[in-house]
């Protein structure tokens, strides 16, 4: 499978399952129009072809593009095989727990109107995780992780830092006991900075291997839906918080991750305003919402959206290139190795290799089933697992989704969010099409982009 494509002035050929990918001239873009796959030399009408594009190329130029076809077929590079298909037809993954998102906060000092957690509700009750809670889930994740050695822990909410003291308590608690059983834990927090202080900096700093600030870009766009109880706006107090978090972290081993709307489809303007600011790790994400909210996005807001990508994709180059790049998540992608086979066929790995785990110890396959009771899989502890839910999740990969088998892009989301597709469509292996739409595009503004970074390095 091949997928062509325009993008920052550059002609792009990706080859779906080598992942190669090849910067061709306007010859060789165009012949691609006339070759179908499965390529096979004998069923190539090479006259006809040829034929169809002297009118705009010479012969030189049009034999030096096919011989350039060919050689890179018979090198694996063009119109490579499926080699996955065969792989996924044998799934029969066990996976280990290597991952738990602890809920230590059901409850917020913000009241975010797009959130898909009730504003720390989580269409349930508020509620504050107990030390016993947490110790208890490092307890299950150890005895469930098998002879994995690392082991990750994310504090969630909510808003995590209400309940800073039990964080450091299931901290010291879990590294205590890695150093007992052989485990390695890291540490990751998201929070919307408002209890930032310098105590709270220095444990972070000390403990935390990635922090995610949640911040939505300029003030207007923020301080409109990421708002207090008393409906007073975030901003002000936050950066200049955030700002200092991140320079004592060197600008490494975080995110500003914000969220856009259908109140900010320009939201190009809000990525550009953090990088203003100063920081050097962003990630703006579309929102996830019901399409009878008004701040939710639609079909009808796909090309908006696409523009503003293309927007910042050539800012983004144009900074790079001034000496002032910063790293914007859904631009970053790995076209040498990329993640292994099976994070590519089955992604996140929630439900299996990922949990979330609430205030009562109630365990869900990730922190967007929480509050759903279908989903709920057991708690800490009972120390099980629904193992057929568990098998559910397990099974599930970009072969067992339809909508995946044809996409050029399901090697890179593999497969898209299982919560968003269940969500949308009542089954994990339906995705979210309006997600599939915007990862189609980030992936080929990040190719684009990928392509003249190693052009420019090689000059």
């Amino acid at each position: 499978m091949i997928h062509k494509f325009k993008q920052l002035d550059l002609n792009i050929v990706l080859d779906v399952y080598s992942g190669s990918v090849h910067v061709v001239d306007d010859a060789f873009y165009d012949m691609l129009s006339y070759i179908n796959e499965p390529f096979d030399e004998k069923n190539i009408n090479k006259e006809e072809i040829f034929a169809r594009l002297q009118e705009n190329y010479t012969s030189e130029e049009i034999t030096e593009a096919y011989n350039e076809m060919v050689s890179l077929y018979n090198e694996g590079l063009l119109f490579s095989e499926d080699t996955y298909a065969e792989i996924a037809k044998n799934w029969h993954k066990k996976s280990v727990v290597k991952a738990l998102c602890l809920h230590v906060a059901h409850d917020c000092n913000l009241r975010c109107k797009y959130c898909f957690a009730d504003t720390g509700e989580f269409h349930g009750h508020r509620g504050i995780m107990s030390a016993e809670v947490g110790k208890k889930a490092i307890d299950f994740v150890i005895e469930n992780s098998g002879s994995r050695r690392n082991i990750e822990i994310d504090y969630f909410g909510g808003e995590p830092l209400m309940n800073f003291g039990v964080v450091k308590e299931i901290t010291e608690y879990a590294k205590e006991q890695g150093k007992l059983h052989d485990k390695n834990f890291r540490f990751t927090i998201t929070t919307n900075g408002l209890l930032l202080n310098d105590e709270v900096k220095e444990y972070v700093n000390a403990n935390m291997s990635n922090i995610v600030l949640s911040l939505d870009g300029t003030k207007e766009t923020n301080d409109r839906v990421r708002y207090r109880v008393d409906k007073s706006g975030s901003y002000d107090t936050i950066v200049p918080k955030f700002i200092d978090l991140a320079n004592s972290r060197n600008q490494m081993d975080y995110y500003t991750r914000g969220t856009f709307t259908a109140y900010n489809l320009d939201f190009a303007k809000d990525v550009l305003h953090l990088a203003d600011l100063g920081f050097k790790q962003t990630s703006v994400e579309p929102v996830v919402a019901p399409y009878s909210e008004d701040y939710a996005l639609r079909k009808e807001h796909i090309p908006q959206v696409f523009a503003e990508y293309d927007k910042l994709a050539e800012e983004y180059i144009k900074r790079r290139r001034e000496g002032r790049g910063f790293n914007f998540f859904h631009f970053m992608v790995d076209l040498d190795q990329g993640p292994c086979v099976i994070k590519r066929l089955s992604g996140c790995g929630s439900g299996h290799e990922y949990l979330a785990v609430t205030p009562e110890g109630d365990i869900y396959p990730c922190h967007q089933f929480v509050g759903n009771e279908k989903f709920k899989m057991g708690n800490v502890f009972e120390g099980k697992l629904d193992e057929s839910m568990k098998s559910m999740f397990e099974n599930s990969n970009v072969y067992t989704k339809e909508k995946c088998r044809d996409c050029f892009a399901k090697f890179y989301c593999s497969g898209g969010c299982p919560a968003n597709a269940y969500n949308f469509n009542e089954d994990i292996n339906k995705p979210y099409e309006l997600a599939c739409e915007f990862e189609r595009k980030r992936v080929e503004c990040a190719i684009a982009i990928e392509a003249i970074k190693m052009l420019e390095d090689l000059d």
